[in-house]
């Protein structure tokens, strides 16, 4: 069994001792999905060096993550998430859209953040910027940021499976389950599909009538 990692604040403190003490986590959920949006989060704890439960949404169940998200939302000094959706994935590819999104989200946090702790992911945001990879597993304030981001995306996963029936959206939450191919095949290409996506793409050079435009 894969060993559950605890987050502490060791990443924030490196800021900290610099004299920068709002210190925003951010973290993503959909980067690698076929459907549906990329969700970016942005979240400033307090800096106390409190010990939280906060984990990595991927460690967790979904009622887990729903309770720990709200959480974050009490005890957060800001918080903001941001959405980039498939025309935009389409139009910038999936990382310059996240980073999009990212930039988007910080851009709301009041007060606005002094330094960053990301999972891996390196933001041209202006800021003194720690990018460790595993950073949701082992800073509390990017699992904090994670929990946001997949409990949101899951959220806008499950009302396209109402506006788009048939795909899954609920379940697979737009990734390349085997239900979601074989729906694809089915149904065709929904508007909420990425279609810069090889699977996607490679499914609309087909020829068949694959573009379904509604929800019922």
């Amino acid at each position: 069994m894969p060993v559950s990692v605890t987050p502490d604040w060791s990443f924030e403190r490196e800021h900290w001792r610099r004299g920068y003490f709002r210190v925003a986590g951010v973290d993503e959920a959909g980067r690698g999905a076929w459907a549906g949006p990329v969700t970016v989060a942005a979240v400033i704890l307090p800096g106390l060096a409190t010990e939280y439960p906060f984990r990595d949404s991927k460690q967790l169940s979904a009622a887990q993550r729903e309770t720990l998200a709200g959480q974050v939302r009490e005890v957060a000094l800001t918080y903001a998430v941001e959405h980039a959706w498939p025309a935009e994935i389409d139009e910038l590819n999936i990382l310059g859209a996240t980073h999009a999104a990212a930039l988007r989200a910080l851009a709301r946090l009041d007060p606005p953040p002094q330094a960053l702790v990301t999972d891996y992911l390196k933001l041209r945001a202006g800021l003194p910027i720690s990018a460790p990879p595993r950073a949701d597993a082992l800073s509390y304030s990017v699992a904090a940021a994670s929990l946001l981001a997949k409990t949101e995306r899951d959220c806008l996963m499950t009302e396209l499976d109402k506006q788009y029936p048939g795909y899954g959206f609920a379940g697979h939450k737009g990734y390349g389950a085997p239900a979601h191919r074989a729906a694809l095949q089915a149904l065709g290409v929904s508007p909420v599909h990425r279609r810069s996506f090889a699977p996607i793409r490679a499914l609309l050079g087909q020829g068949e009538p694959l573009l379904r435009e509604g929800g019922a």
